[in-house]
């Protein structure tokens, strides 16, 4: 019979270890057994949590990103993890994605090729597919905007330059930035990234718009493709 967590001694026990020490000293398994609050007759919430944890098999116990991309029907897989509890810790992985975003980026300038990495890294860097994403700035290279151009599909990144400048030009942005990423993690752009950056900054030429850079991420590196 498995351990209650009512018999688990105070400090390990996941909600009174937080108050206690703190949530930074907590495994990812301990946090996601507050997330799943109760257990079954056989398993506690944190027994559950190891199990959901084992879903991810990661190099890396603690890494929590895999919430991102697994199913809520792979979840409910685990005897006593309902559909309910599937979907809060889905909700979890969307929740940690949003808080890597910056919040007012109305107020960030751009001024080197990290500036512009920092600013989508922790973003895109985990990406499993290729997300093209466009920086709009103004003439102080303040940031304007940032939107999804296109989502890869297979590997592919398809988009035309019609989809990149059509913003920039309602708006009259006068500089932007490409960033796309390689689920890889191998940030070095590849032929066609350059040839396609090629022809962006002419066309770019054409429409009076400056296009300042296209930066490749990876895993935790870049790379400019301009």
């Amino acid at each position: 019979m498995t351990t209650k967590m009512k018999l688990l001694p105070m400090s390990e026990r996941p909600y009174e270890k937080l108050i206690t020490y703190g949530e930074e000293t907590l495994s990812s398994s301990e946090l996601l057994a507050i997330i799943i609050k109760t257990g079954t007759k056989s398993k506690t919430a944190l027994d559950l949590a190891r199990q959901v944890m084992n879903l991810g098999m990661s190099e890396n116990s603690n890494d929590l990103r895999f919430l991102q991309d697994i199913s809520i029907n792979d979840l409910m897989k685990i005897d006593g993890i309902g559909k309910v509890k599937a979907i809060e810790l889905k909700a979890i992985g969307e929740i940690t994605k949003r808080m890597s975003k910056p919040i007012n980026i109305d107020k960030i300038c751009i001024r080197t090729k990290d500036d512009v990495a920092n600013l989508v890294m922790q973003e895109m860097r985990y990406e499993k597919k290729e997300i093209l994403k466009l920086i709009l700035l103004n003439n102080k290279n303040i940031v304007q905007k940032i939107i999804d151009i296109a989502t890869g599909k297979d590997s592919q990144l398809v988009f035309d330059i019609k989809q990149i400048l059509s913003e920039p030009i309602k708006l009259q942005i006068p500089k932007i930035i490409l960033i796309h990423n390689h689920p890889s993690g191998n940030s070095m752009p590849s032929k066609e990234d350059i040839e396609a950056t090629k022809k962006i900054y002419e066309a770019c030429q054409l429409m009076g718009i400056q296009l300042l850079d296209h930066i490749v991420i990876g895993d935790g590196e870049y790379h400019s493709a301009l």
